[in-house]
């Protein structure tokens, strides 16, 4: 069977006659080609009577203009190729001339604005996507064509050039605007879009100005929430506090009681009834006198003078402990090395001393009760050899020992 069109081997376009394919080869540099029996597609517009010679050509003619009919005349198209080149038929004077109409009507690149021609390919576009551009946006502005171009820029035949019947002429278009009024309307479109920026930009720092207000009243509602919530906790730990030293004294109360209780009845005493009345306070005051007032021993001036240094500083109970501790390491290493004068002399001035015992009312004291001096005009304290009393030591550790495990001491 004969071929009915030259396909091309690099791009598979379908080429009606050795003329196309020449025509094809200059604008591409393909060279490759071959006879084909695949018919090139020929489908008219009812429309318009445009012919497209592939469906993308059709698709792209129906967005443009709306035309969506479309007649199939590959098969009355279709005939044998020739693959001799044609010869140029002579020019007739008579315009005309319908002596051809028989034959295929032949195909040629429409003709377009030369000038805009230019200016497009000034800007880098290929002549055939020029060509194609201007074709089809009907020669009337380079914007239009660069418009179209970027519209149509995905066609897949965006880069062949365009093919229309060679008795189609396309009349360039004339512009709608003078230069005058073509520089007028653009002065237009730009303050237009000048203004139209400037409100955007207005608006979206009015939404940024609200935004703003309405974190910072987040802001400020979470922080007066947080302030609320910790003076509910601080009022919530002080009444457990309270609540805490209350029954710590019930303890302390009915310990006393019991221990009074076991007293009696180790004396053989019967047991006290709580019904009974008790004698009135100048009675226990007459008793009182009656006997005769024993000094304070030793043992209970450290006593006091701890829970007088706990109860000056009981809002911070870390750094009493810490002082307890350290006066406890101080009486320890005199026990242990009674010879060792660097245990029994301290340095008043001493910033570590200072901020675990000189600075709270009553840790000096307690060294002096255990035997420590003041010399060298204040500056140290200092237990003499002849001075150290492992009794007094040992009581002033008991007492150390049992303000630091004993939670209820120095409560009553």
């Amino acid at each position: 069977m004969a071929g009915l069109s030259l396909k091309c081997g690099d791009c598979g376009a379908l080429l009606k006659s050795v003329e196309e394919a020449q025509e094809h080869a200059e604008l591409t540099s393909h060279s490759s080609f071959a006879e084909s029996t695949e018919a090139v597609l020929n489908l008219i517009c009812t429309t318009c009577r445009k012919p497209c010679r592939s469906k993308t050509e059709s698709d792209l003619h129906t967005k443009r203009t709306g035309h969506a009919e479309f007649v199939d005349k590959t098969a009355e198209a279709a005939k044998p190729i020739s693959l001799e080149a044609p010869k140029k038929a002579p020019e007739s004077d008579d315009p005309m001339d319908t002596s051809g109409t028989d034959q295929p009507q032949e195909l040629v690149v429409p003709e377009v604005d030369k000038t805009m021609l230019e200016e497009l390919q000034v800007m880098d576009f290929p002549i055939e996507r020029a060509t194609r551009a201007l074709h089809y946006s009907g020669n009337a502005s380079v914007e239009a064509a660069v418009n179209w171009l970027v519209e149509h820029e995905s066609d897949p035949d965006i880069d062949q050039m365009p093919m229309v019947p060679a008795n189609t002429k396309v009349e360039p278009a004339k512009p709608f605007l003078t230069p005058e009024e073509a520089k007028k309307k653009a002065q237009e479109l730009k303050e237009r879009a000048r203004k139209k920026k400037e409100e955007e930009e207005k608006r979206t720092e009015r939404e940024k100005e609200k935004e703003r207000i309405r974190i910072g009243k987040e802001l400020l509602e979470a922080k007066r929430m947080e302030e609320d919530n910790e003076r509910k906790r601080i009022m919530a730990l002080r009444k457990a506090e309270k609540e805490e030293e209350r029954r710590a004294r019930e303890r302390i109360r009915q310990k006393l009681e019991e221990d009074k209780a076991e007293r009696r009845r180790k004396l053989g005493l019967p047991a006290e009834d709580p019904a009974a009345p008790k004698p009135s306070t100048p009675v226990v005051e007459e008793k009182r006198s009656s006997l005769p007032i024993r000094p304070a021993t030793k043992t209970e001036q450290m006593r006091e003078c701890l829970r007088s240094l706990k109860h000056n500083h009981k809002d911070d109970d870390a750094r009493v402990k810490r002082a307890f501790q350290t006066l406890f390491t101080y009486i320890g290493n005199v026990v242990k090395n009674p010879d060792e004068e660097k245990f029994r002399k301290i340095r008043l001035t001493n910033q570590t001393f200072q901020d675990r015992v000189g600075s709270l009312k009553g840790g000096i004291e307690f060294l002096e009760l255990c035997g420590f001096e003041k010399i060298e005009g204040g500056e140290f304290l200092f237990l003499a050899r002849d001075k150290v009393d492992r009794t007094i030591l040992s009581s002033a550790g008991s007492e150390l020992n049992s303000a630091i495990n004993n939670p209820f001491f120095g409560v009553l």
